[in-house]
Formats: structure tokens, sequence, C-alpha cells
């Protein structure tokens, strides 16, 4: 059994070589469940865990389909709170570059773009408490942050992947509120992450 595991830039599986010596950069997930019951029979659980492990990455990760730029808009901040105009546009900008593997552009130029806007943060929903002497301390408060947003394929004039009021929570300590904000926002940027992947 030959496996190569190549592109570092976008981590994907590629096999070169499966079945009577056929050649596929990326195979199919037919072809590859085929080649993974061959190999089982072949070489037993052994082999085929080790060619699993380097491989289900490859099906989970990737970029979208035909799609190699993206122009993220800055999202419109309906909430009290100005530091969210620039975390959300940073942690949006860093996921779409690094995990989806896609360049900026121009809004004119890209292939897709990603709008959006914060909707509504709660920094202070408490979830925790301890009983005192004479008194509840809140021990554990909660962040809030809920937004719109969408991903547009330009070039097919469609609509790739949107949501509405999409909302995410982040536990914090008090009084580390930008902490639970870490949280809640890498909650939402997983989610437009899995969502852009989702039409893979």
């Amino acid at each position: 059994m030959s496996l190569r595991w190549c592109r570092s830039i976008r981590p994907r599986c590629s096999i070169r070589r499966f079945g009577a010596g056929a050649v596929s950069p990326v195979p199919t997930l037919r072809a590859w469940v085929t080649y993974c019951a061959r190999t089982l029979s072949r070489n037993g659980v052994s082999a085929l865990a080790v060619a699993l492990s380097g491989c289900l990455y490859g099906f989970a990760g990737g970029g979208l389909p035909n799609i190699k730029t993206v122009a993220i808009l800055p999202f419109d901040n309906q909430t009290p709170e100005p530091a969210l105009t620039k975390e959300v546009n940073d942690a949006v900008l860093e996921a779409f570059q690094s995990r989806l593997g896609l360049r900026l552009a121009g809004e004119s130029n890209a292939d897709a773009v990603v709008r959006g806007k914060v909707t509504r943060y709660d920094p202070d929903v408490p979830v925790a408490y301890q009983a005192g002497v004479n008194r509840t301390d809140v021990t554990q408060r909660q962040v809030q942050i809920t937004i719109d947003v969408e991903i547009l394929d330009q070039r097919e004039g469609k609509t790739l992947w949107q949501r509405q009021g999409l909302s995410e929570v982040g536990d914090y300590a008090p009084p580390q509120e930008v902490a639970g904000r870490r949280i809640a926002l890498q909650k939402l940027v997983n989610d437009l992450v899995d969502g852009a992947q989702s039409q893979w």
C-alpha cells in the first residue's frame, strides 16, 4: 500500500495510488470507502486505521468549490460595545484565510463576499452562584453574541450560506468579560467555517 499525504497550505488527503494502480489526487468518497474496504481485507484493521487517521481530516476540511478569493466586509455593529467591530472582523478574516485557505481581495474582484452585522451583545448573564453570609455572589457569568451573516458567491450570483440570529456564548469568571467574549467569538467563527465547508 502506497500513501502520500500532501498540500501543507490546504490540508487535504492526497492518495496517489489506490486500487489497481489508479492515480487520483483527491478521491471521491465512494472510491475512498471502496479503497478502505479492500485495504481492510488485505492488510487488516491496523493498516486501515493508519489510512483513516491520515485522511479523515481531508474530508472534513478544505475550502469552497471554485472559490479562491474572498472579501470580508466590515460587520455592522448594532450593539453598544465598540470593541466588537474590530474583534468580529479580525476573527472572521483570520478564519477564512488560515482555515479555508482563501486569499483576500477587494469586493469588486473577490469570488465570494462575507457580510453581516452584530445584532446583540449581552455581557453580564449570571450562570453560577455561591452563597455567602447574608448574600449570594455570582461566581461565573456569560457573554452572548448574536450575528446575522451571509456568504455570497459573486461568480454565480447566489448565497452559499446564510444565518439570521446566529448566537454563541462564552463563560467567564468576573471580571474577565474580554475572555468570555473571546470564547463566544471563537464559537461563532467555528460556525461560519462549518457553514462554509458544508457547501464543499
